[in-house]
């Protein structure tokens, strides 16, 4: 493509962004000063529609940007597209403001990107092949009745009730809590049970509740992720007929969303831009999404991704996704204790 081409394309496609009407070559010629005659703008718009980078959606509508004109777009952002440093910090500063758990850190990273992006955002729980025991507290509720607190290596707290066959105190309880903690802090569920021989009848209740929590977890698939930004996204103007938004929200509410995006996703570091019909999933074809991933390499590994129309702001949206991943990268390798976290290049 050639350099004036290029640059009309862009400018169309930022139009477009902007305002969600077709793009008339009158525009460009009155608006830009692109050194050119209206009769020239005219010709090379009608070559970039011949190469199929833009169409007209009517015969006498200006013109919008196909999927293979989004596509050369993005690839023309420079890779190292970043936000601007103090706004970095401001994120940074934003999760260490939040309790230390990491459903509060999905949370804030899902809002955090919806209202950056004007888009719908979903980020997924880290998968993990193996839960590792981070602490357990036991809080007395009645003589045989107490509640057993799990907080795992990877910020995740879990609770249930355990009821003992023999009455126990609340000093007794401590004292277990502080046993399992010694015991069998940064195991995993298959490990605390090799190493359980010689406990107490109560300790033997703890632990059997204990390793059932751990290996439910261990045996989950690819959790519901968390999704903001619905509201948001609706207010565009791509969703202003009925039955766009019922399948918009069909694909959200949809348990196999997550599995969808993940199919375009590559194992390779760095962030993936998946535009219109470049879905494999027939319910994502008239949507672009911008997905990387996140976490610990070789522990646990979650998904962070915005959802929109077509016409989004690749370049922000790309940089948002970005430094979201790298939060969470950061986080959890404080967690775990390795300086080795993803990075979405």
């Amino acid at each position: 493509m050639l350099p004036r081409q290029e640059n009309i394309l862009k400018i169309v496609i930022n139009e477009y962004i902007s305002t969600a009407q077709p793009v008339p070559s009158e525009v460009l010629a009155k608006k830009y000063n692109l050194g050119v005659s209206p009769a020239t703008i005219r010709s090379e718009m009608a070559h970039l529609e011949e190469e199929g980078y833009i169409f007209k959606p009517h015969t006498s509508a200006g013109s919008v940007p196909s999927a293979k004109g989004y596509r050369y777009y993005v690839e023309s952002l420079e890779n190292n597209w970043e936000l601007p440093p103090n706004e970095q910090r401001l994120i940074r500063h934003l999760f260490v403001e939040v309790e230390k758990q990491l459903t509060e850190w999905i949370r804030l990273a899902a809002a955090l990107s919806s209202r950056l992006t004007q888009n719908a955002t979903l980020v997924s729980m880290p998968n993990v092949s193996q839960n590792r025991l981070h602490r357990l507290e036991l809080i007395a509720l009645q003589d045989f009745l107490a509640l057993l607190v799990l907080v795992l290596k990877e910020a995740k707290l879990k609770e249930q009730l355990l009821s003992f066959d023999d009455a126990a105190s609340q000093e007794d309880l401590n004292r277990i809590s502080r046993k399992f903690n010694h015991m069998f802090g940064g195991l995993t569920y298959r490990q605390i049970s090799a190493r359980g021989a010689g406990l107490a009848p109560a300790e033997r209740q703890v632990m059997k509740t204990l390793v059932n929590m751990m290996q439910a977890e261990d045996a989950l698939e690819i959790a519901e992720p968390h999704v903001e930004g619905l509201r948001g996204m609706l207010n565009q103007p791509e969703f202003s007929r009925i039955e766009k938004v019922a399948a918009l929200l069909d694909i959200m509410e949809s348990k196999q969303l997550l599995k969808a995006i993940a199919t375009n996703l590559p194992q390779e570091q760095g962030v993936q831009v998946i535009i219109g019909e470049e879905n494999r999933e027939e319910s994502l074809k008239d949507l672009s999404v911008v997905v990387t991933r996140y976490g610990v390499p070789g522990h646990a590994i979650g998904t962070i991704a915005v959802v929109g129309p077509t016409r989004m702001h690749y370049g922000h949206n790309i940089a948002i996704v970005r430094n979201l991943s790298r939060v969470l990268s950061d986080l959890m390798g404080e967690l775990h204790g390795s300086g080795d976290s993803w990075v979405a290049g």
